[in-house]
């Protein structure tokens, strides 16, 4: 049986499996489905069609599944408006996820950090192994892949697709989307060199960092080749480069 302190509030219709730990002053409203093994910890609202997976963590005032913020008034709109996390995912003070503003899901994977006041808008499907500090805010629509590092404060537009394995310096506005392996940095965010540390702490084989470095120096070196000219010249036998490659034609 989900335990329940008695200073929280859990509507009839929200569904906790056996473990679920709800602390006080909590609001859990109905619809909300939550997996065995997640804590809220204090002061978290949990509204909307949201799924919540296993072993989670949500600390003081989140808010999660909140409506979409959108100039339209999104609580009379229509659609399914859901929001599906999946496991092992830490909500850190203030952080606000809000639900798919009509038929689409807003998604976050699995073992993600999303630090302080970060702000992850609807219809965002957000991949696993991330890492989000303070204050980041991800706009509506925005696609993030796997192993993805947001610096303090980096604020992206709405409809961009982050690539795997980038980092996002501190404070970069970003208005297009980013490549995976790169780090971007800057108002606007430009590419300024290749994620070799987070491809190390990622496990990704020696061999395919230097590939990576070739293919980088090719693209965005500064005696690079104009763009379709060096995708055509990549070595794209390893798959990472191949990742880079793909991302890029797309």
């Amino acid at each position: 049986m989900a335990v329940v302190h008695p200073l929280a509030c859990v509507e009839a219709g929200a569904e906790l499996a056996d473990d679920v730990e709800i602390g006080p002053f909590c609001l859990v409203r109905s619809g909300v489905r939550i997996d065995r093994g997640t804590r809220l910890l204090s002061h978290v609202v949990v509204l909307g069609n949201t799924t919540i997976g296993k072993h989670n963590t949500l600390h003081p005032f989140a808010v999660i599944g909140g409506e979409a913020q959108m100039r339209k008034d999104a609580s009379v709109a229509g659609g399914r408006k859901a929001l599906e996390i999946g496991d092992h995912n830490v909500f850190r003070e203030n952080v606000t996820v809000s639900v798919a503003a009509g038929d689409g899901v807003t998604k976050i994977g699995a073992h993600n950090l999303f630090m302080a006041g970060s702000h992850v808008g609807h219809d965002v499907d957000f991949g696993s192994h991330g890492v989000v500090a303070n204050g980041v805010q991800i706009a509506g629509h925005v696609v993030v892949e796997d192993w993805v590092t947001f610096g303090g404060l980096a604020a992206i537009a709405q409809r961009l697709r982050i690539g795997e394995s980038a980092f996002l310096a501190g404070g970069a506005m970003c208005e297009r989307d980013v490549p995976p392996f790169v780090i971007v940095q800057g108002d606007r965010a430009r590419v300024r060199a290749l994620n070799v540390i987070g491809l190390e702490r990622r496990g990704v084989p020696a061999k395919s960092i230097a590939a990576l470095k070739v293919a980088y120096r090719s693209l965005f070196g500064s005696s690079a080749f104009p763009r379709a000219e060096a995708l055509s010249s990549v070595d794209r036998s390893d798959p990472f480069v191949l990742a880079l490659v793909r991302f890029l034609e797309r």
